[in-house]
């Protein structure tokens, strides 16, 4: 892969931030976008906006083949067995709070179980949290082992005949690993449970296949895979969809409508009530082409050397610990230094034009299991470089320099 022509795609990185060439390491927050991208939603709403599946105009015909194009388009990149099973909605937060609000409420009673891990973002934590209150089920946790890993045998240990839903992030935003999806969606099966899949870090980074891993539920945000903001999915097996209730109601879900009863469309639609998305839509089939154009594989295994690179790289600075296994990771690096505060660190390295994140991470069961309050975080995509990565570690030196420790 041609990182250079790669990067010449994307207008935003061409610039100056605090009199230093921009590096952007906050990919898992929210990826930059390709002119292509840019483009695709201006000329829409520039040739081709109307409101889609109502009109019979040109215009309206244009917009409703652009908005299902894209939804072919994400059916095809995962390999959903058909497009309605993909669901457009805002992100992967609205993804997973409708299956833990249409689907698990809906089978969940006193009793039963559902299975999480303590590394979960907290969009798929706090639906799963609800859930259980709400049916009275007991919400149980994957143990994570000392590195943050999962282990198959805790899995099998966690997950029992009374399971009803399994739901795991496919890689950490935090550890950066990946986890057996596929294993644990066999263990999931094996004891009459569904599988949700949290897909927002792992979409964009390698070559996803919804019928291989077997999941019954599947998440992703558009905004971290080159599209807009505003924009995700939610794949589900048609037999699961076709029995789930819809939660949000009004215009477009519905078949008809009488003064004291309403009958639903069927899938995808009646989960998409009012209009949708639709630039946001377009935008993301346009993300796909160029992620399909550059290959999925090219980009995880560039990635993959990034995180290589980046973790020996700040393996060497005394007083940086890093967290999360060494190996089987994506481009993701979650780090603290010395006792300095992660927003501390960031301020410094935003004076050197580099971006990266610092908090919590939206996941605080989490940094309590690592026994912090917050981390810093690097992020790559394919449009980094190890320049950049060396850039990172530079500013990590003034960073230790400015505050008073020896640099090493």
């Amino acid at each position: 892969m041609n990182i250079e022509a790669v990067r010449e795609h994307f207008p935003i990185l061409h610039q100056e931030i605090n009199g230093h060439p921009l590096v952007y390491l906050d990919s898992a927050a929210s990826s930059q976008k390709p002119r292509s991208v840019i483009d695709a939603v201006s000329r829409y709403y520039e040739q081709d906006h109307a409101n889609v599946h109502r009109g019979v105009h040109t215009l309206g015909s244009r917009a409703t083949d652009a908005y299902e194009g894209a939804r072919e388009k994400v059916a095809k990149f995962l390999n959903a067995a058909a497009p309605e099973e993909i669901i457009f909605t805002r992100g992967t937060t609205t993804a997973l709070n409708l299956v833990a609000s249409s689907y698990a409420r809906s089978v969940c009673k006193e009793g039963d179980e559902i299975v999480i891990t303590p590394m979960e973002h907290h969009a798929n934590l706090i639906p799963w949290q609800q859930a259980a209150k709400a049916t009275g089920a007991t919400l149980k946790y994957i143990p994570l082992q000392p590195d943050g890993t999962i282990s198959l045998a805790d899995v099998e240990a966690t997950v029992t005949a009374n399971t009803k839903v399994v739901a795991v992030t496919y890689v950490s935003n935090v550890l950066g690993g990946v986890n057996p999806i596929k294993e644990i969606t066999s263990i999931a099966h094996r004891n009459g449970a569904v599988m949700v899949v949290d897909g927002a870090q792992s979409t964009p980074h390698k070559k996803v296949d919804v019928q291989d891993i077997d999941c019954d539920f599947y998440a992703l945000s558009g905004h971290k895979m080159c599209g807009p903001t505003g924009i995700g999915a939610l794949y589900g097996k048609k037999a699961l969809l076709s029995n789930m209730e819809p939660i949000e109601f009004g215009g477009e879900m519905i078949d008809t409508v009488d003064l004291y009863e309403s009958t639903w469309k069927d899938i995808p639609y009646r989960f998409e009530g009012g209009t949708p998305i639709i630039a946001g839509a377009v935008g993301l089939g346009a993300a796909i082409d160029f992620l399909e154009q550059i290959g999925m594989d090219e980009i995880d295994q560039h990635e993959k050397r990034l995180a290589a690179y980046a973790y020996d790289r700040l393996s060497t600075i005394d007083g940086v610990t890093i967290y999360g296994p060494k190996e089987n990771r994506v481009g993701l690096i979650t780090f603290n230094v010395d006792d300095i505060h992660p927003h501390d660190v960031s301020t410094v390295l935003d004076a050197e034009g580099i971006a990266i994140r610092a908090g919590h991470h939206c996941c605080q069961p989490l940094m309590r299991w690592l026994n912090v309050s917050s981390t810093a975080r690097a992020s790559f995509y394919l449009y980094n470089t190890e320049e950049e990565v060396d850039r990172l570690v530079d500013g990590l030196l003034k960073t230790k320099e400015f505050f008073g420790y020896a640099i090493g």
